[in-house]
């Protein structure tokens, strides 16, 4: 098992302002965290290089691109062999409505999230995307009334 780096303070402020702004210019964010350019863009090149920070991403606005609607979705499979696991695991990821997707402990399999345009939109994805994928048993569905607390990470 990989160690994971040890962060100070000055680290621990870098990730903070980048969580929130991604986007920060370098000379932006050494002066948010009391650096000069150079020392603040060698942390977090050697926090991107050790993998604390995994990548930047745009988030986007489901509403406005016509998926409004979350939809959790709990599932249970047929069987847990390796290649089910593999194969159903496999078609989940290439659905382009899947937001996350979890293996899971306990009564059901896989805790699978989904944006959706309304009933019509879920009743579409789940009789001609998420009942065709293999080895699907049973699924139980509740829709998203509203979202309270949405983070991309953890805080450090």
């Amino acid at each position: 098992m990989a160690q994971s780096p040890k962060l100070d303070d000055t680290d621990r402020r870098i990730l903070r302002e980048l969580r929130r702004d991604g986007r920060l210019s370098n000379a932006r964010l050494a002066e948010q965290v009391g650096l000069s350019a150079t020392p603040c863009w060698n942390r977090v090149r050697a926090l991107e290089e050790s993998g604390v920070i995994e990548g930047y991403a745009a988030l986007l606005n489901q509403k406005a691109l016509g998926l409004p609607d979350t939809v959790l979705i709990e599932v249970t499979l047929e069987r847990h062999d390796d290649d089910m696991l593999y194969r159903f695991g496999k078609a989940l990821a290439e659905l382009p409505e899947v937001m996350e997707a979890y293996l899971l402990t306990g009564e059901y399999d896989y805790l699978i999230k989904v944006a959706v345009a309304g009933t019509q939109g879920y009743e579409e994805f789940l009789r001609h995307k998420l009942y065709k994928l293999p080895g699907l048993r049973h699924s139980r569905s509740t829709f998203v009334l509203r979202t309270l607390k949405r983070e991309t990470s953890v805080e450090p």
